[in-house]
């Protein structure tokens, strides 16, 4: 029975009545292990019904979490009625992730979109209710995009209530109902109705403080218990946590059961899938016979009807963990020989790496395969997972190492830095040939670089372009810009190590076939780190000339948005003050990222993109922008919108705003040693003093960052020292930056001509 919990009943029955009443409402439904989320859930459920609403439910489970849109997979089941009725995007993107068809990997936006366009539909004939169980398990890619639908409910009659035990990046700033113990009072109810005989008062009242309210311990602690074990409380010595001593009860209450009882429920422990056509055949192969399940039912343990659902999900971990490492290979041997290998392969596959006794090279090649499946589908992190499983079931060493760099590779493109970190480091312990060696180092100063730490990532990745010389002279001279772009924001690094990585460059063998953009883009960088601007200018409007001129296959844009100069590629053109390619290459690099579902890549090209349409003037569409960038954060656990939103509030003169993100970006770049993000700063701290009439100050900002030379900053802070200059009578410092005016002028007359409609027009009518 459901005790106590009067103002989370009234919560969730109010969430029922407002999507009856045709408003989107999402909540997240949070607390500790057994404190009653599921109850309140199945509250919720049963309301839905009696209601006459529809219920869709979905539970994560903690062994299905490697497996890509697994989560989605089982809460659009029952809509499948309705993919017909997608928009074409949404619907392949759709069908991709779940698997139902072959494609490119989807973009997560349209399949966020298309779920959200099936429970519109849902919601249309009837009102509907997803209810997500224990989110913290789903699968990271259903949760991204289960987290982006509950963002977006508005006026259609559908809700999304989440339980959790601590809300992910994905839940990020969603209403939520924060579920405690139970007051005293309701606890003392509650362990009255799970006790069988008469406790002593003073025993009673330890128990009741021991389990802090926890409505689970008070049900689950006292049974299996003698009156002896019971008067001892549950503090004992070295007892554990309390969801140990929960689970240590279900252990009880299981080792009470028949032998065959026990393997039966270890084997629907195993599968996530909730089948129980599949458990069933799995059983037949372990000779179990069906009257096995007649304890675990009775006990109100599990139920293997419709579905397999255990009585809590903390049974269902406690089942799994009570089994020996052997029972638990049997029982995944069993599986993955159930499991239809053409309809659900990855499962199939999953099931067979639990089960190997040792290396398996079989088990690894059919992971490796699923890997693959995986990628294809957007599915990242499963790619990763799969692709760490086959390494560790590889016999030999060397692919065993290789296996370990593509699960590295796959970790750093989701965004999870530091995971792909510990794998890289894995697989540098192991025999590797020159091209994965030197892959290696290159993807560990990827790494490194969006860890913030260009020092290191750019003497790595030097490094790395040695190393590929005699290789591949065209992977070299890539790595060679990534080592350039980065070695270029960190203090110092014009000084020295910047000097000799760009000699190295220029000295580094020709690729002995026409020129590719890149190709023209390093060797622009290296003469501007050796000669001047003027010599570089040609060798940069050529790279950029090929960069707008390249051919637009997916496969070849992801692969150089996805390096660590693919920033580079677009922010050359505001060296050049080029806006037309400017716009051209970053749209680009948006609509190619958002296609192929790279949330990573298409995170910090919207904040490219930003960058451009503020210095077009267009303040309200660099915002909107960030607004819509927000949601990609939120599914990545990444921010990066700082740099403009200082660069927003400094053009609007909100100068204590701007002085806050500047004072941060200061303090920012003395903590990761990145000499790019004071330039940013200077910029910001002269577009404010500027427009604020305070032209001495905006004068020295801007010097400040000018004479830093950081790539991409000049072209920005030129117009504001040449105002400065011009208002202070300072005709030197204007004489100073001649070698630049061209290009000033040329970005100013862009810039004023463009609308601006908002802020600071004051500033842009003077000069």
């Amino acid at each position: 029975m459901l005790v106590g919990r009067r103002v989370e009943r009234a919560t969730l029955d109010r969430l029922v009545d407002e999507v009856r009443a045709g408003t989107g409402r999402a909540l997240v439904v949070r607390g500790d292990p057994g404190v009653g989320k599921t109850e309140l859930l199945d509250h919720i459920a049963e309301r839905t019904t009696r209601m006459g609403c529809q219920l869709l439910r979905v539970a994560g489970v903690q062994s299905e979490m490697e497996l890509a849109f697994a989560g989605l997979h089982h809460l659009c089941l029952p809509l499948m009625d309705r993919f017909d009725q997608l928009p074409p995007l949404q619907h392949a993107a759709l069908a991709s992730a779940l698997g139902l068809a072959e494609g490119p990997a989807p973009d997560r936006m349209h399949v966020g979109l298309a779920v959200l366009s099936l429970l519109s539909a849902a919601g249309g004939r009837r009102p509907a209710i997803c209810v997500v169980d224990d989110e913290q398990w789903l699968d990271e890619s259903s949760a991204q995009v289960l987290g982006f639908v509950a963002r977006r409910l508005l006026a259609d009659s559908v809700g999304i209530v989440f339980g959790t035990r601590e809300p992910g990046a994905e839940l990020f700033g969603l209403p939520e109902l924060q579920v405690a113990g139970l007051l005293d009072d309701e606890a003392r109810t509650l362990l009255a109705s799970a006790l069988r005989a008469p406790l002593d008062e003073r025993v009673r009242e330890l128990l009741v403080a021991e389990s802090m309210g926890n409505p689970l311990a008070l049900l689950e602690l006292p049974r299996g218990l003698s009156a002896d074990e019971l008067a001892g409380g549950f503090g004992l010595p070295g007892a554990g946590s309390l969801s140990s001593r929960i689970q240590d009860s279900f252990v009880r209450q299981l080792e009470a059961m028949p032998a065959a009882t026990r393997r039966l429920m270890v084997l629907a422990s195993a599968d996530p899938s909730g089948d129980p056509s599949l458990v069933w055949r799995a059983a037949r192969l372990l000779g179990l016979p069906k009257d096995a399940q007649g304890p675990a039912l009775d006990a109100g343990l599990a139920e293997l009807g419709v579905r397999v659902r255990f009585r809590h999900p903390l049974l269902r971990s406690a089942v799994y963990g009570s089994a020996t490492p052997s029972e638990q290979r049997a029982v995944h041997a069993a599986l993955g020989e159930a499991t239809d290998a053409t309809v659900d392969p990855d499962r199939r596959a999953w099931h067979r790496a639990l089960a190997a006794d040792g290396l398996d090279e079989e088990v690894a090649v059919d992971l490796e395969s699923s890997a693959g499946r995986a990628q294809r589908r957007g599915g990242i992190p499963a790619a990763a997972a799969f692709y760490e499983r086959a390494a560790l079931l590889t016999p030999d060493p060397t692919r065993r190492a290789s296996r370990l760099l593509n699960a590295a590779r796959a970790k750093h493109e989701a965004g999870a830095y530091e995971v792909a970190a510990r794998l890289l480091e894995a697989a540098g312990g192991g025999p590797l040939g020159e091209w994965d060696a030197a892959a290696l180092e290159r993807l560990r100063g990827q790494i490194m670089a969006n860890m913030n730490q260009q020092r290191s990532a750019g003497e790595t990745l030097l490094g790395a372009a040695r190393m590929f010389e005699p290789l591949s002279v065209d992977t070299a001279r890539e790595t060679y810009l990534e080592a350039l772009w980065e070695i270029s924001q960190w203090p110092g690094g014009r000084d020295g190590l910047r000097r000799d990585a760009a000699l190295a460059a220029r000295s580094a063998p020709d690729a002995g076939h026409p020129a590719r953009a890149v190709d023209d883009l390093l060797d622009g960088l290296a003469v501007r780190f050796t000669d001047c601007f003027a010599a570089a200018a040609p060798h940069l409007t050529r790279a950029l000339e090929g960069l707008v001129a390249m051919d637009d296959s997916p496969e070849d844009v992801l692969r150089l948005l996805r390096s660590t100069c693919g920033g580079a590629t677009i922010l050359v053109a505001l060296e050049l003050s080029d806006f037309p390619v400017w716009d051209a290459l970053s749209a680009r690099a948006v609509r190619v990222s958002r296609e192929a579902g790279d949330m990573v890549a298409l995170e910090l090209y919207q904040h490219g993109r930003a960058l451009f349409h503020l210095n077009q003037g267009e303040l309200h569409k660099a915002a909107r922008l960030l607004e819509e960038n927000d949601v990609f954060a939120a599914m990545t656990g990444r921010m990066t919108r700082g740099v403009v939103d200082m660069f927003i509030a400094a053009w609007r003169g909100d100068e204590a705003t701007a002085g806050n993100f500047m004072r941060g970006m200061s303090e920012m770049a003395e903590q990761i040693d990145a000499e790019v993000l004071v330039a940013y700063a200077s910029i910001a701290g002269a577009v404010l003093n500027n427009g604020l009439g305070r032209y001495q100050v905006a004068q020295e900002q801007a010097w400040q960052g000018f004479e830093l030379d950081v790539l991409v900053v000049g072209p920005l802070l030129v117009p504001e020292l040449l105002e400065a200059a011009c208002r202070t009578g300072n005709t030197s410092s204007g004489r100073r930056s001649s070698g630049v005016a061209v290009r000033a002028r040329r970005r100013r007359s862009h810039r004023l001509g463009a609308g601006h409609g908002g802020p600071r027009t004051c500033t842009a009518r003077r000069r």
